[in-house]
């Protein structure tokens, strides 16, 4: 992957307007905090009281700027859940003051050290971006600025794990030390051999800014921990072939075997506006031969980033090694598109005599079609866990605030959590991912809510506690009579270019607002939309709506979201993920899935609540819920003492 800005937040109503004046105004929010706090204090205290009497959450209202707001007087009491657990694992901290000038809300020390993740692997700072399971431990090497919570200076950070959730850092695996890769060191695959031995290939940038691929491999094979790598003297062993642009040849794949005993693999590129995937074989990772034609192409998609490329079974629910091929087995082809920075997918057949891939349906073909997650996620990359025989895929999850932002809290982006993944025997198009097993051994006390009838129009409040680190599982049943008395519409529904949880439609919006403060100022719904076509056929949208995740301007604001195919027979099912700021959603059992990361200033620490809601005007909804307490993850640093 290869990226100097990434991740700038897409303009919105809202505004992304990061300027000097707002630089210079906080430097002297501070000042005025110092010496005024205790003024400041009592008047946010005695403000804050006032405006809790006010506020109200009863009932929705889509005259107050959209928001889910009460237009009523009376407080809705909190649904209690079905039985209580013991109090909650994770500690509360109080959420200080903050000052408002000129309507701009500053960040501080809390606000920002309240959006650093708890159960989300990142570095103790500054910003980051080939995993594998080797003798009894998790390998995760991603690449790193060691030096600033900006793009730049890339090496490969290290850290190992027993189970996917608690790391331990380990030293830097590789820097940018030698002339091909003296302007960075990024995105690499491992290869385990048969001998149990492993091999790395990585894209360095040479000294000229060429895009070159680099052969890397352990110092010490016996290492269980893999500390130490060397860099082959022969470096570089491929270079951008004839036709290739020096700066469009990048991030090579996990290598697979062929029938002939050869290792193939395959490295992201583009001709012109055309995506490619160009192939090559080898022996012994040193030697290449780049076989005619590509693995596929696709016009308009530009540079394909990131590729990954791995078979899934049609009937058994276990991964497969990236060298089995034939009868009961599929491919996926995904690409990172450095257009749009999104990761695209689909799945189709590998033809292994002439190394090329068709896809299923050309309609959804890489790059045009399925996305991984419809949020913010990129350079995504999986690899088979032998030791549960399972897939297991990473991504990438971004900053959506300013770049002063992340300099000023000093890190920068985050991984998620590793997901599971199969190929979706019932649609036979799509993937579904599920987060690893593992995550289930942070949930502590849970509470539950059965058969919550929601009327429309409608708020409730759940008291479950605190709620930044939470999972939560979710059943929604729409009422049928509606359903069918609905009348049908030609009009056609984005979420993307609705106007969010704040537009009603007879039939949604419906489903939870997480991270919300209680006068619900700040909320992110994650809902689903069923729009009734004048054919009288249904479409549902699984959405996820950032338009009031927070009140600070220079923050993304985007609705994010997909229709999401619902078979015959299916309740409406989701999962959620919250992990301070970010937010994990998977809908049908993963069969499509959303990233946000939100930056609110006051739905934060113990203020942070959950609410269901039902936006739609003509349909009831029934929904069943567990709502478990997260634990924190342990993310140890290297012990100092140690010699690297």
């Amino acid at each position: 992957m290869a990226d100097r800005n990434p991740f700038l937040p897409v303009s919105s109503s809202d505004g992304f307007n990061p300027t000097g004046t707002q630089v210079n105004r906080r430097k002297l929010i501070k000042q005025l905090l110092t010496i005024f706090v205790g003024l400041l204090a009592v008047g946010l205290f005695a403000a804050l009281l006032i405006g809790n009497n006010g506020s109200d959450n009863a009932h929705v209202n889509e005259n107050e700027h959209g928001s889910l707001a009460s237009s009523t007087s009376k407080k809705p009491e909190s649904l209690r859940p079905v039985s209580r657990g013991p109090a909650a694992g994770v500690s509360e901290k109080s959420n200080r003051p903050f000052a408002n000038v000129d309507g701009n809300l500053p960040w501080n020390n809390s606000m920002l050290s309240w959006q650093r993740t708890a159960f989300h692997f990142q570095p103790e700072k500054n910003w980051m971006n080939g995993p594998l399971f080797y003798k009894g431990w998790y390998h995760f090497f991603y690449q790193y600025n060691p030096n600033a919570a900006v793009w730049g200076d890339i090496v490969w950070g290290h850290a190992v794990s027993k189970d996917l959730i608690h790391w331990l850092h380990l030293p830097l695996a590789m820097v940018a030390d030698q002339w091909y890769d003296k302007n960075g060191v990024w995105t690499g695959s491992a290869t385990i051999l048969p001998d149990g031995k492993v091999v790395m290939l990585y894209t360095g940038s040479t000294a000229e800014a060429v895009q070159v691929q680099n052969l890397a491999y352990p110092a010490d094979h016996s290492d269980p921990l893999l500390v130490h790598w060397v860099k082959y003297h022969g470096n570089p062993v491929l270079v951008p072939p004839p036709g290739i642009d020096e700066k469009d040849f990048r991030d090579p794949t996990t290598a697979w075997l062929t029938s002939e005993g050869k290792w193939r693999i395959t490295i992201g590129s583009k001709i012109n506006k055309t995506g490619i995937a160009l192939v090559y074989d080898t022996k012994d990772f040193i030697n290449y031969e780049q076989l005619d034609g590509v693995l596929h192409a696709v016009p308009g998609t530009g540079m394909w980033e990131c590729v990954d490329f791995f078979p899934v079974s049609k009937t058994e629910e276990n991964g497969l090694d990236t060298s089995v091929n034939g009868p009961g087995v599929k491919h996926v082809v995904k690409v990172s598109l450095d257009d749009d920075r999104h990761d695209y997918y689909a799945v189709g057949t590998y033809h292994e005599k002439n190394s090329t891939w068709i896809p299923d349906q050309h309609e959804i073909d890489v790059g045009i079609g399925i996305r991984y997650d419809y949020g913010i996620y990129y350079a995504a990359k999986t690899f088979y866990d032998q030791n549960k025989n399972r897939r297991v895929l990473w991504g990438w999850i971004g900053e959506s605030d300013s770049e002063a932002a992340d300099k000023q809290k000093g890190w920068a982006s985050v991984q998620s959590i590793p997901r599971t993944i199969l190929f979706d025997k019932k649609t036979g198009t799509h993937l579904v991912q599920w987060p690893v097993e593992e995550i289930d051994s942070l949930r502590l006390n849970s509470n539950e809510f059965n058969q919550v009838t929601i009327q429309a129009g409608s708020v409730v409040p759940l008291d479950i506690g605190p709620a930044t680190q939470l999972d939560i599982i979710a059943k929604f049943e729409i009422d049928k009579e509606a359903l069918e008395k609905t009348t049908g519409s030609n009009l056609t529904f984005s979420c993307s270019t609705s106007g969010g949880a704040a537009e009603r439609g007879a039939l949604g919006p419906f489903g939870l607002l997480v991270l919300a403060d209680e006068s619900l100022s700040e909320q992110t719904p994650v809902y689903f939309h069923i729009a009734k076509g004048s054919d009288g056929n249904l479409k549902t949208f699984f959405c996820n709506d950032q338009s009031r995740s927070s009140e600070a301007s220079e923050v993304n604001k985007q609705i994010y979201g997909s229709i999401i195919p619902v078979l015959k027979g299916e309740n409406l099912s989701l999962r959620i993920l919250v992990d301070h700021s970010i937010i994990e959603s998977f809908a049908q059992g993963g069969r499509t899935v959303i990233t946000s990361r939100v930056y609110p200033t006051k739905a934060i620490y113990g203020a942070a609540k959950v609410f269901l809601f039902n936006n739609a005007t003509d349909a009831s909804v029934t929904a069943s819920l567990k709502i478990w307490q997260m634990n924190s993850a342990f993310i140890r640093p290297y012990p100092n003492d140690k010699k690297s």
